[in-house]
């Protein structure tokens, strides 16, 4: 290795880089801030424009977009009429190129960011020197990411080159990169210029976050990803206070409870297992949330995911740790809260100061199938309040309009088909997941009472997903005693159940909106 080319936004570790560079002999040209940079330190480099015989111009918009650069990068050295030509033009081949991005992605990310300024940190001969070099790999090392600077050095130490293998794996860096690099510029001008249909071609890109320990079974490897966005209120943005690494199911099961919790306003709690809420209470006090949440179902939710919209006390802390909970979430807890929660090592804590922050508008959900990927907007709206239509003789309390809306939140994201009930701020029943309608209403029933008592089934309001196909729904909330039935309407069969509501005293009400979620 004789020559290497150095233009890097990102400088850690450069200096020391460069230096090692220097000492195995090897040239260094460079550009811009960083030639600045490494003369600054008394390291001997070659202006850019010594090789173009051309000056940096446009602001440093020109400065590697030459050929005396990418035929020093692109010759195959092996090809005699390539070093041939090299020689005729008085062109020395470039072994090494170490380029990092201009940051578009921090840009991006600042708040307020002006479009110009995003746009004048799109890199144009950044990506075009990695690709070239990349691609000549085989002759070529390339170097986009600082952790690669000691396997650099090291090979160089103890074989004088650096190994194909070495400079393979290199090369599917950079197009990793550049590709993220890409997508982020195509995401962010769809976003500026208003677009929120769905693309003819989808390019989507993430972070990695951490490995998993395992997947959803043991035998699965897995992985987190982020989003790259601004977007708070996620568990990307989490700090784990206490506990062992969050597991593939921890992640998956905690998301379904957040979501759920940030239709919410007062002071409230979810539990829930596996991606399906068991337990939600609302109220003046956090310690009166939890203690709903927890007697709607203290069967499942042992095992399960606790989270809370309020700051987590040590009253409420104290309660949690009277039973195995996998992980709690909250904005903020007390210091003698983390105290008490802290007693048990196998309980993850996190901390989400952004826990009541609404994914954006636009944001999609996406689901994987064989061969392809099922991609739509994020299920973001409740309900519309003009499209309600009560349909019954009988018209809703102001309670029972209470506790209408506080279940319709809770079955929003309860699995198809899926049954909410709900009494005074609090889910007395949920029968979520069942391959038909009449199961998940016998089993949302068969909760409330076991767990809080056939009292509390009576004068309760009852949720569904999606509309009766007939009025066995209706009959067996009329045996338990509920008083007020939501749901969107639409079957060839409303009529029967409408008929029955009024036969029983019950007030229903009509959404002309479903929420499947499957």
């Amino acid at each position: 290795m004789k020559r290497a080319l150095i233009s890097v936004s990102e400088k850690t570790g450069i200096v020391e880089f460069a230096k090692a560079l220097r000492k195995l002999g090897v040239e260094i040209i460079s550009t811009g801030g960083t030639a600045t940079a490494l003369e600054n330190e008394g390291i001997d480099i070659i202006g850019i424009s010594e090789i173009t015989g051309f000056p940096e111009c446009l602001d440093g918009r020109v400065k590697t977009l030459h050929p005396a650069i990418h035929a020093g990068v692109l010759a195959i050295r092996d090809q005699e009429e390539h070093m041939k030509q090299l020689q005729t033009l008085g062109i020395t081949p470039i072994d090494l190129v170490v380029v990092n991005l201009y940051p578009f992605k921090q840009t991006i990310m600042k708040e307020n960011v002006e479009r110009e300024e995003a746009i004048e940190n799109i890199d144009i001969g950044g990506p075009t020197m990695l690709r070239a070099a990349a691609k000549n790999y085989q002759d070529v090392a390339v170097v986009v990411d600082p952790k690669d600077y000691t396997t650099i050095i090291d090979e160089l130490k103890t074989q004088g080159t650096v190994s194909k293998q070495t400079k393979f794996m290199l090369a599917g860096k950079v197009f990793e990169h550049t590709a993220h690099y890409d997508t982020l510029i195509a995401n962010y001008l769809r976003i500026e210029r208003g677009q929120e249909d769905f693309p003819e071609t989808l390019s989507l890109t993430f972070e990695k976050v951490q490995d998993m320990r395992y997947g959803e079974n043991p035998h699965q490897k897995a992985v987190f990803y982020k989003e790259v966005t601004t977007a708070k209120g996620n568990l990307t943005d989490a700090i784990q206070l206490h506990g062992k690494e969050l597991s593939f199911n921890n992640i998956n099961d905690t998301n379904g409870a957040l979501e759920l919790l940030k239709e919410y306003e007062e002071p409230t709690v979810v539990a829930c297992k596996h991606a399906n809420p068991c337990g939600v209470g609302s109220a003046d006090t956090i310690l009166e949330a939890y203690e709903k949440a927890y007697k709607a179902d203290p069967v499942s939710i042992f095992g399960g995911i606790v989270v809370a919209n309020r700051e987590i006390d040590e009253a409420t802390a104290t309660e949690i740790n009277k039973i195995f909970v996998e992980i709690v979430v909250a904005p903020s807890y007390t210091e003698k809260a983390l105290e008490v929660l802290q007693q048990k090592k196998n309980i993850r804590v996190l901390q989400l100061d952004s826990i009541c922050i609404k994914q954006p508008k636009g944001a999609y959900d996406l689901k994987k199938v064989s061969g392809g990927l099922l991609l739509q907007h994020i299920d973001n709206v409740l309900l519309s309040e003009d499209d309600l239509q009560v349909v019954t003789k009988r018209q809703p309390t102001k309670e029972e309009w209470e506790d209408l809306f506080f279940a319709w939140k809770v079955v929003k994201y309860v699995k198809s088909n899926g049954i909410a009930i709900g009494k005074n701020k609090q889910s007395v029943g949920i029968g979520p997941g069942q391959v038909n309608r009449i199961w998940a209403c016998k089993q949302a029933i068969e909760h409330g009472i076991e767990h809080l008592g056939e009292d509390s089934v009576k004068g309760s309001a009852l949720a569904s997903d999606a509309f009766f196909p007939f009025a066995d729904c209706v009959e067996e909330a009329a045996k338990a005693g509920i008083t007020a039935i939501i749901q969107p309407g639409g079957s060839i069969r409303d009529q029967e159940s409408i008929e029955a509501c009024d036969r029983y005293g019950i007030t229903m009400v009509f959404t002309n909106m479903r929420h499947f979620r499957h």
